[in-house]
């Protein structure tokens, strides 16, 4: 057949994944049938077998996922790392499963200088380096601190935290304030203005949103922002216009009654006002709040952490408690800033897969079309894969409805069993760090976890199950 045989009628077309595909090329009058068809399972069938028939598992995910769904996320206040996190000096915490400075990848190396030399434990760069290889600063993630953090995710003691509370289970939680985009710490970058702006961001901002939520006759509602965020074209990881306006918002009126001079009111407002991401830095505690609900609870294979540290992707479960299933860190694939090319680019890195996790980011592309101009694809492409993220999942949180798809809730609870299963991976849109330390942002784009953290979970699950 050539090609002019094939134009010469109208097409027919087999279709293979999600009803969007179909409906699309039937809307248009071509002849489409349908293939059920999905890609190969993954894991050993006994382990599968082990986890089908494991007759715990339907309560304990319905559990985890009432939890997940019901927890609430409060603005309570705002305090340095060293007081809410107990941080003992010469501590520096870190994004995704533990790591080391030999296994620390260039945007985290970066981010850890920076961090030492903002605390003032060594003069130059050189020393800097000389402190971190010779262990003399404690790393450990964020995550064993109740705490989690954008790209690198370095928190040091002089560092401002955002603390929330969950007012249904009492839970708290905990993250750094955003910096903005481009050269920041959180991508790696360590230079003079780096850390002018993190003095800056110490010496008044933290303290002005400290006096501004305490002065606050009731506290922020970041869940309810989160909600409402889906509804004006936000999708909550990297798409966050609207939830940083609403938060500038509700915060402007006790901010400029602080008692400090206007020049600094003035700048805190404009800081926040030009920072599309600053809400961010609350959604991913907020998130945090709700899976730290469903943790310990046996039998569940609902996903509690998806973190990864430029080095290494890990997962935890519901089911598992604190152990770390860890895989590659996987190079996002989408657009890139400037000069810079996929070669710039440092594997994925950041805590902030727990905005997915939760169910949002990646997982509610659909909310916010628009995300495919930053991270790359198409409009049907983030309908397709809020879809196919709803094959992965466990139920649909209605308070985190999507307008495009009838106010269906959000996609949530990822489980492990439905992963293997499918053999889809979950979808987490991201931020790029340039591979070499001192860098920043290199672009955004699209990336999935390695298979590997599955399959481990997938063992450590179904051996609990054969034990139980």
């Amino acid at each position: 057949m050539t090609l002019a045989d094939l134009l010469s009628a109208p097409p027919a077309v087999v279709a293979a994944g999600v009803d969007v595909f179909s409906d699309a090329l039937r809307a248009q009058g071509a002849t489409v049938a349908d293939v059920e068809w999905r890609p190969p399972a993954f894991g050993d069938a006994a382990d599968l077998a082990a986890l089908a028939l494991d007759p715990r598992r339907a309560a304990a995910n319905r559990t985890a996922v009432e939890r997940l769904m019901a927890a609430g996320s409060q603005l309570v206040d705002v305090r340095p790392a060293r007081e809410v996190l107990d941080l003992p000096d010469r501590t520096l915490l870190h994004s995704g499963p533990p790591l080391t400075w030999e296994t620390a990848s260039g945007p985290m190396r970066g981010a850890l200088l920076g961090a030492v030399l903002f605390e003032e434990w060594a003069p130059t760069v050189e020393d800097a380096e000389q402190l971190l290889a010779s262990g003399a600063v404690t790393l450990d993630p964020c995550h064993h601190h109740r705490t989690v953090g954008p790209m690198a995710g370095v928190t040091s003691p002089s560092m401002w935290m955002w603390c929330l509370s969950d007012p249904v289970f009492g839970g708290r939680a905990y993250c750094n304030l955003n910096e903005g985009l481009g050269k920041v710490l959180r991508m790696g970058a360590y230079d003079d203005e780096v850390l002018t702006r993190l003095r800056w961001m110490r010496d008044v901002l933290g303290p002005v949103l400290r006096e501004a939520v305490r002065s606050m006759a009731e506290p922020l509602d970041v869940k309810a922002v989160l909600a409402q965020m889906l509804q004006m074209g936000d999708e909550g990881h990297n798409r966050n216009r609207a939830g940083s306006l609403m938060t500038l918002r509700e915060l402007s009126p006790a901010i400029v009654a602080v008692d400090a001079p206007s020049s600094d009111i003035a700048r805190v407002l404009a800081f926040i006002g030009g920072n599309e991401h600053f809400y961010l830095n609350l959604g991913m505690p907020t998130a945090k709040l709700a899976l730290d609900a469903a943790r310990g609870i046996p039998g569940s294979t609902m996903l509690t952490v998806m973190s990864r540290n430029g080095t290494e992707f890990g997962i935890q479960t519901a089911g598992t408690g604190d152990r770390w299933f860890t895989g590659p860190a996987q190079t996002p694939v989408g657009l890139f800033l400037g000069d810079y090319g996929p070669e710039d680019a440092n594997p994925d890195i950041g805590d902030s897969a727990i905005m997915e996790t939760y169910g949002v980011g990646g997982f509610a592309m659909a909310a916010a079309p628009a995300i495919v101009r930053f991270v790359g694809g198409t409009v049907p492409d983030a309908l397709a894969t809020t879809e196919r993220m709803y094959q992965l999942t466990l139920a649909e949180n209605p308070a985190m409805a999507i307008p495009i798809m009838g106010f269906r809730g959000s996609p949530t609870g990822i489980d492990v069993l439905q992963v293997a299963r499918t053999g889809w991976l979950p979808q987490i849109n991201t931020g790029m760090a340039g591979r070499v330390a001192g860098t920043g942002q290199v672009g955004a784009g699209l990336v999935q976890p390695p298979q590997e953290c599955f399959e481990q979970a997938l063992r450590a699950l179904a051996e609990e199950a054969r034990t139980a």
